[in-house]
């Protein structure tokens, strides 16, 4: 298809905007954010239009049918084989079409809007006992028109079948405008003129070629359409990919929800020798039969540590087996009868609970997660879908193991093994060209069609497989889906290249046509991070993010992290992190979005980021934006005027120690602060937002100060020793824990904690000398240069860095653990650290050594508390809403802080979202009101809620901040309840 000339493009986005009431964007930025899905393909569009209602998706439709410009329908993004992506219109039904206009309980149905989220409707029917029965991986952000799109199956096919078993009634809208329900019975087909005579004409071809097995998805279902299977236009409809119609709305079928489903886990040599055994499983009535590579599963513990993998039986492979009875007794009793059907000996049965839950969150990571093979590289998606009949999958994969080896590449299989369905991503070399990429996939579908397969279980066969339905089908099953085309859409306006005159496999990949761009001296001045994970390559790293879109997914509110609170709050693909992904991948290939670092799209795109660096730990992918961010800014105005906030913020250590260095000047500033159109005059100066009610308050005497001064005091009965001073190696004798039989420990003063909170540090000694500790707080100041990181001066973040190294470095090299208070400074050491100081040891020594106070006081022997003097304070009188930071969600967990606070007995409301002010994000101009947005998402909420005698407890200044600003609320650190309650034994 040629190029449109400008004026056609301005013509059509003026037509548009006339006929339509949502959003029509054509901007750079934006096609750049829809060019790609979560595909290896690349295809921007001229426009992307935002209906508000189903009187807009009409009118567009009909611009773009007078224009003679195709058009492709989007839900959620997520499609892997480039269903979703198209030249000229694309629709984005998911932002505003998300209504459920129905449930009817007693009829155990629902009428839906195409953009409904299933997470949503499963929400929706859950009061009613019901639920929506297919359920892919991909169900907190996936829309019910892209799982119509592709028949989308999900692990409970097994029981409860695919989309198109659970579709009743569609409205839609053809190629040629003409609207009409879908629907089965006598006289559905004549809706469509021709498609009663197409189908008694070749009975006989779709009898023997479709439908004969429960996951061939690949091409046109007409089976659907016989007579015996009730003449079912709806279910025909779903899987064609929006290339016959573009769905307006459904009404589809519930079903009860299973009581007390249980999983029992079976381990295997491998993972042919687990598919073998799925025909058997298969007779006992399972509601789900899952595979999962033991290579898979180590990803998961190496990226989201090893408390997230259960307790598995013994195997290099395992089927995840869910059954179901009226109770929980009944459903153990199956859950043993499919172990001793099993041929294998290792099993464990996880009832419901959290063992059962970390198990079905392995599950729905896989397509991220194995997005990198154990060795490192980049795998892609391609041939992650094929599918086969269950009897079969064994020998399947033996062959397929092969086929990989002969490549040399690799690929961890998982999915829904009791439909015959395999996903699997493969570390083809895309990065260079994709002559190989072609032939393995062509090998790949030979393999597949010779055991009776399908190219596509449940994704579709998009860009990435409808060239290879040949394969497959006969000539006379391509010319029958090419006719069925034609009746509803014979101009080719609906989704072009895409099952019927498909595109070229291998044209339009995106990762080929990306430039490398490497670090050239990492760790130097000039430079900014290594990306050591990425071997220096920025396009890496960026690359990262394959679409797979856990971003658009209200992550928190599930329980399942906190990225990505801007879009939570916005719902604009713009303000999430495949968004800004996507617009950084097309300013590093400069093609969409060009001038480089300074464009203005990539800056717009990464505005409302709030470098929270939840991506680094809740993408599946491992996409750590808030460092790609600060890259961006450090290139843009490196050796150049910076915006002003960089100055007033980013220097913040320097300012605070200023302030409360010079006698008087602290209460001089709290004073002024005071003062409204004084503050808000100083944040307009500063580049700060002047929405922002208050400012920070600063402490009269820093804690170091006092510290020096021997004002701080400490209750303890231990023979405990605090001393001040760095750590001297003149002598040459090394100070190891241990000596005089007490572990030393390094209390680190961050800028916040010394300056603005110096009653935690005091705290946190308390803690720490009672716990039979010897402290130790450095004279000197250490800096990790946080606020220089969050706006991009990381050469003065290098040099922050490089000082902090004089004063821990030693202490780090000798084995001395580094207690830190501000979760934000010790996620620093803990991960950024290395990425700007990668070559220096001590770097390293000082992030292992680094720790915060739950994790040492958690520890085991030797470094955790003397038991001969540590007891527990008893928090059973404690109920507090807790507020994890983000950082130190990300980069430490919080899993010591969670297993400390239960130990202790308190009753903990823990939040899983940001705060919104993270740093200096909500003190930026421009950022209050989606500050206010994020906390309303988790933090108000939860405030609001406190009873008389609740604790707010935030490690974080920020997240104290923001609950102090936006509600008054007092918040206190762990370090001082813990010191409150021993005060109290």
């Amino acid at each position: 298809m040629p190029a449109p000339r400008p004026s056609e493009v301005a013509d059509l986005v003026a037509a548009l905007s006339v006929a339509v009431s949502g959003e029509v964007d054509a901007s750079s930025s934006r096609r750049a954010q829809y060019s790609t899905d979560a595909s290896n393909y690349r295809v921007p569009p001229q426009v992307v239009v935002f209906p508000r209602s189903t009187d807009d998706v009409l009118a567009a439709l009909e611009v773009a049918r007078e224009a003679r410009v195709p058009v492709t329908a989007r839900g959620a993004g997520t499609s892997v084989a480039g269903n979703a992506v198209g030249p000229g219109v694309v629709l984005d039904l998911s932002r505003h079409l998300h209504r459920i206009h129905e449930i009817d309980p007693e009829a155990r149905t629902a009428r839906v809007e195409p953009g409904v989220v299933m997470s949503s409707l499963q929400q929706a029917a859950a009061p009613f006992g019901l639920r929506f029965g297919p359920d892919p991986s991909t169900q907190n952000r996936a829309t019910l028109g892209g799982m119509i799109g592709n028949n989308a199956c999900g692990p409970h096919a097994v029981a409860y079948g695919r989309m198109a078993d659970n579709t009743l009634e569609l409205d839609v809208v053809d190629g040629l405008g003409r609207r009409f329900t879908a629907g089965a019975g006598a006289g559905s087909l004549a809706v469509v003129p021709g498609l009663e005579d197409l189908v008694t004409a070749e009975m006989a071809l779709i009898r023997t070629e479709l439908g004969r097995f429960g996951r061939q998805v690949s091409g046109y279902s007409l089976e659907h359409l016989l007579p015996e299977n009730g003449r079912d236009l709806a279910k025909a409809l779903v899987g064609t990919e929006g290339t016959v119609v573009t769905v307006l709305g459904a009404t589809v079928r519930l079903v009860e929800q299973a009581a007390a489903p249980v999983v029992v886990v079976l381990g295997y040599p491998d993972m042919p020798t687990a598919a073998d055994d799925v025909p058997a499983l298969l007779a006992l009535d399972p509601l789900a039969i899952e595979g999962l590579d033991a290579r898979l599963v180590d990803v998961v513990r190496r990226v989201k540590g090893p408390g997230a993998v259960p307790a598995l039986p013994a195997g290099a492979g395992w089927l995840m087996v869910e059954v179901a009875g009226a109770d929980l007794d009944e459903a153990l009793d199956r859950a043993r009868r499919i172990a001793q059907a099993a041929s294998t000996d290792a099993s464990v049965v996880l009832p419901p609970g959290p063992e059962a839950t970390a198990m079905w969150r392995i599950r729905a990571d896989g397509a991220g997660l194995g997005g990198r093979t154990p060795s490192g590289n980049q795998a892609w998606p391609g041939w992650e879908d094929a599918a086969v009949p269950p009897e079969r999958l064994g020998a399947y994969l033996r062959e397929f193991d092969a086929l990989m080896e002969s490549y040399g590449v690799e690929g961890m299989a998982f999915g829904h093994f009791g439909d015959g369905c395999i996903h699997v991503r493969i570390d083809l070399p895309l990065e260079h060209d994709a002559a190989v990429f072609r032939r393995f996939i062509v090998d790949s579908a030979t393999l597949v069609a010779k055991h009776g397969g399908s190219l596509s279980g449940e994704h579709g066969d998009g860009r990435a497989r409808s060239e290879l339905l040949p394969l497959m089908y006969s000539a006379g099953a391509i010319d029958l889906f090419e006719r069925f085309k034609a009746l509803l859409d014979p101009d080719d306006a609906l989704n072009p290249g895409v099952v019927v005159r498909p595109a070229p496999l291998d044209a339009d990949l995106r990762r080929p046509a990306a430039r490398r761009e490497v670090v050239a001296h990492p760790g130097k001045k000039g430079t900014g991070f290594a990306f050591t994970h990425d071997d220096g390559d920025i396009t890496k790293a960026v690359h990262r993010c394959t679409g797979v879109g856990k971003c658009r997914a209200d992550n928190a509110t599930a329980g399942a992290g906190f990225m990505c609170p801007s879009y939570q709050a916005t719902r604009d693909e713009n303000d999430v992190t495949r968004g800004r992904a996507r617009t950084l991948q097309e300013m590093l290939n400069g093609r969409l979005v060009q001038g480089g670092w300074r464009s203005p799209e990539v800056h717009g795109a990464l505005d409302l980021c709030l470098s929270c660096k939840a991506c680094s730990k809740d993408c599946p992918a491992g996409v750590d934006m808030a460092m790609l961010k600060s890259e961006v800014l450090h290139r843009s105005y490196q050796g150049r005027l910076r915006p002003i906030d960089h100055y007033s913020l980013g220097w913040l250590p320097r300012w605070a120690r200023l302030v409360t260095t010079v006698p008087g000047l602290a209460a001089l500033a709290n004073a002024v602060f005071k003062v409204r159109p004084l503050a808000k005059l100083i944040l307009a100066v500063g580049g700060m937002d002047t929405a922002r009610p208050k400012m920070v308050t600063f402490a009269s005497t820093p804690f170091r100060r006092l510290w020096r001064r021997g004002g701080v005091p400490v209750t303890s009965s231990a023979d405990a020793t605090v001393t001040t001073g760095v750590l001297g190696a003149a002598d040459g004798t090394p100070l190891t824990p241990g000596v005089r039989g007490r572990t030393k420990v390094v209390l680190w003063t961050d800028t916040f904690s010394d300056t603005m909170a110096p009653q935690v540090p005091e705290a946190a000694v308390e803690v720490l000398v009672a716990a039979g500790y010897d402290v130790i707080v450095p004279d000197q100041e250490a800096c990790c240069g946080l606020t220089w990181i969050s706006t991009g001066q990381l050469d003065g973040a290098r040099r922050r860095l490089a000082g902090l190294l004089d004063v821990l470095g030693p202490f780090g090299v000798n084995g001395v653990p580094i207690v830190g208070l501000e979760p934000s400074c010790t996620a620093v050491l803990r991960s950024d650290l290395l990425e700007l100081l990668p070559d220096d040891p001590r770097a390293h020594a000082v992030a292992r050594a680094t720790t915060t106070l739950a994790e040492l006081l958690t520890a085991p022997a030797p470094l955790g508390p003397d038991p001969e003097v540590w007891q527990m304070p008893d928090l059973s009188d404690v109920t507090a809403v807790v507020q994890p930071h983000c950082h130190h969600h990300s980069v430490m967990g919080f899993e010591a802080d969670r297993a400390l606070l239960s130990a202790a007995g308190a009753t903990v409301t823990e939040l899983s979202g940001c705060c919104g002010l993270a740093g200096n994000f909500g003190m930026q101009k421009g950022h209050y009101d989606v500050s206010v947005k994020v906390a309303e998402q988790q933090l108000l909420p939860a405030l609001d809620a406190m009873a008389d005698g609740d604790v707010y407890v935030a490690d974080g200044f920020s997240c104290r901040t923001q609950a102090d600003h936006l509600r008054g609320t007092h918040g206190v650190a762990l370090a001082e309840l813990l010191a409150e309650h021993l005060r109290r034994s």
